[in-house]
């Protein structure tokens, strides 16, 4: 029996999992896996929402009896598959296979660094003090040493940074913790298992580290399948550049204050050094201007205060490395933070000198009173070439969103992709019967300082005939604010504005009001799944065009124009194409959900370029009426939506 066959009308998975439905695109999907898996090379899928590309990479893979790894866009997804979609398929296929989770550092519990903070960390606040007590707690009793696992802790809580490790402060091989070691375990885990489950971050991280020759992440194995793959090529340009922040300057001079206290109590010097590190950054941060900010390292490079600025973070993290050069052979805690000093202090001369080069772009970014420094490469294409060159095998790339129009050239370009086998999958969902995509007329451009005031105005009656439930996406904060003060009281339903609690409380809340309007900008465009009459309307204010104005935006263009090619045509609407999609993704999640997708940007009708975004949207009938709009929802609510034909939510 073949791939296609077990997820067949009369396969196992039809006949054993609850609710399973057989449907042919999944098939199509698992017979390119297979034979990938079979015969080596590289697959691109595109598989449209609902096409079941988990249980179709999961069923040829298992059966292919190969080491695979499996790589997702998010650690949440990470944990969907491994925790749910994976148990199904190895368990209905009743194949012995050994599997793993792999997270990054920072996701599990350090010993050492507990240990640290418990002694001698100074904790900000009585919240705090509680979420230490819930950690220790935990901690006598977990097996994984997994943070996700702690359910009463914010995700952003202060602490966590102090209690996980990084790549900077881990002592590695030198922890007096070592053997009870989370991370430790779960990566000999790794090695041993038939199908590892990883996230991006990961594995370009473990490609970042293989570029210098010195150590390696993961095992070797002869299948790689990379889902939500349309996140690779930005994930890979972080990891393939260099990075200073303030965050790192603040946790190296507190990790100093803690060792010192613990390893050299007699070197009072010290802190007062490490002490010195905060105020030299912080000047920095305000000479780097008050407004939060993104910009070419270029811009301000030359200004005098920046200079002084400099200067004095250079003195202060200079004297801090001298001492801890000195203090370094009083115990591991200490020569670590040396090290880390002599990292940081090389990185900031890198990120601030004068030499440059065309293949990469240096820029700094202002967020609050943070800051951070920066250098990317702009073509990354060469670097992960050379990654799949030195593992032959078979390499499955997938996502609901790779294509523009019906090509790959775009997605592949950026990642050096050679050769490739490509396959695209539309979506079984009836979205003729069940959506309309609405274009109003009459709206200014879109760079007008009036646009935003005009689309609330064209977007009220639509929430009216919506009955709210309703995503509002934006390409700007700006515009989102800007809406969310033109809204407040204007509305007959709930309004939520990201910011004002966490992602995960705004969509939880957003489904149990059932009649809300969420507004939100980039972190709600993927990534998020609303199921049911909740989300039966999104808006999308604008075409979601890069900002021209970001550095690395900029940096990009310029070296594609210098190379003769159109950077519009080349990059810049590619990239908006598979942004929108994801953006309009978020309607139709199920086989019952119906919807109005409203395109706010009169530029789909009016520029050239139009055509390729409407082209690459599923088929969708198309109004410019706001009586079919109201006529839409009136049907939907008189008439209950019963497919004949159901795909259930455990068919992946």
């Amino acid at each position: 029996m073949n791939a296609a066959d077990w997820l067949g009308p009369d396969g196992p998975l039809a006949g054993l999992v609850p609710g399973f439905a057989p449907r042919r695109s999944q098939q199509q999907m698992a017979e390119a896996v297979a034979a990938v898996l079979d015969e080596g090379g590289t697959l691109i899928v595109e598989a449209g929402t609902g096409t079941g590309k988990t249980y179709a990479y999961l069923v040829p893979a298992l059966l292919s009896g190969m080491r695979v790894i499996i790589s997702t866009g998010t650690r949440h997804l990470q944990d969907q598959l491994f925790q749910r979609d994976l148990p199904v398929v190895r368990q209905t296929l009743e194949l012995p296979v050994r599997v793993a989770l792999l997270k990054g550092r920072g996701n599990y519990l350090c010993r050492y660094r507990l240990n640290a903070v418990q002694e001698n960390g100074w904790l900000g606040s009585r919240e705090q003090v509680a979420e230490l007590k819930h950690i220790r707690s935990w901690a006598r009793r977990t097996r994984c040493g997994d943070i996700a696992e702690v359910t009463n802790v914010p995700e952003a809580s202060g602490l966590w940074p102090r209690v996980t490790s990084t790549a900077d402060n881990c002592l590695g091989q030198e922890c007096p913790q070592l053997a009870d070691c989370f991370l430790a375990k779960a990566r000999r885990e790794a090695l041993a298992a038939d199908v590892l489950v990883i996230n991006h971050h990961l594995f370009c991280a473990d490609m970042a580290m293989k570029e210098t020759g010195f150590a390696e992440l993961l095992p070797g194995a002869g299948a790689i399948i990379l889902d939500e793959a349309h996140q690779l090529p930005e994930i890979a340009s972080q990891f393939f550049g260099k990075t200073l922040s303030s965050r790192q300057l603040s946790e190296l001079a507190r990790d100093t204050a803690v060792e010192q206290a613990r390893e050299a109590a007699d070197f009072i010097d010290l802190r007062e050094l490490a002490n010195r590190l905060d105020p030299a950054a912080a000047t920095l941060r305000e000479a780097l201007g008050l407004a939060d900010r993104r910009a070419p390292w270029r811009d301000i490079a030359d200004q005098p205060v920046v200079r002084t600025a400099l200067e004095g973070l250079n003195a202060a993290l200079d004297r801090l490395r001298s001492a801890l050069k000195e203090a370094a052979q009083r115990g591991k805690g200490l020569e670590n933070c040396h090290r880390r000093a002599e990292d940081l202090a090389q990185r900031l001369t890198a990120l601030t000198g004068v030499e440059s080069s065309p293949d990469n772009v240096r820029w700094f970014e202002t967020r609050g009173r943070a800051f951070s420094l920066s250098l990317t490469p702009l073509d990354i294409a060469p670097a992960f070439r050379g990654r799949m060159a030195s593992q032959p095998g078979a390499w499955i790339f997938t996502s609901a969103t790779l294509a523009v129009g019906q090509r790959f050239d775009h997605f592949a370009a950026r990642l050096g992709v050679p050769e490739y086998a490509a396959l695209r999958l539309d979506s079984p969902f009836d979205f003729a019967r069940n959506t309309v995509l609405y274009q109003p007329t009459g709206l200014p451009d879109p760079g007008s300082p009036q646009y935003t005031a005009a689309l609330v105005e064209a977007t009220l009656p639509v929430l009216a005939a919506s009955r709210g439930r309703a995503f509002l996406l934006f390409t700007s904060y700006r515009a989102l604010h800007e809406a969310a003060a033109l809204l407040a009281g204007r509305l007959d339903y709930p309004l939520l504005v990201q910011g004002e609690r966490s992602k995960a409380a705004l969509l939880e809340e957003f489904r149990v009001l059932g009649n809300a309007v969420l507004l939100g900008t980039a972190s709600f465009w993927e990534g998020v799944d609303v199921r049911g009459e909740a989300l039966s309307c999104v808006v999308i204010d604008r075409l979601p065009f890069a900002a021209p104005g970001d550095p690395v935006m900029q940096a990009r263009i310029e070296s594609l124009r210098q190379q003769g090619q159109d950077p519009f045509k080349s990059y810049q609407l590619p990239q908006a194409v598979i942004a929108l999609k994801q953006g309009a993704g978020r309607l139709i999640r199920d086989v019952s959900d119906r919807g109005v997708l409203m395109l706010g940007d009169p530029r789909v009708s009016s520029k050239f370029y139009g055509r390729v975004f409407l082209d690459s949207l599923p088929p969708m009938p198309r109004t410019r009426e706001l009586d079919a709009v109201r006529a839409f929802f009136r049907r939907e609510a008189e008439t209950p939506n019963i497919p004949q034909a159901p795909l259930p939510r455990r068919s992946r």
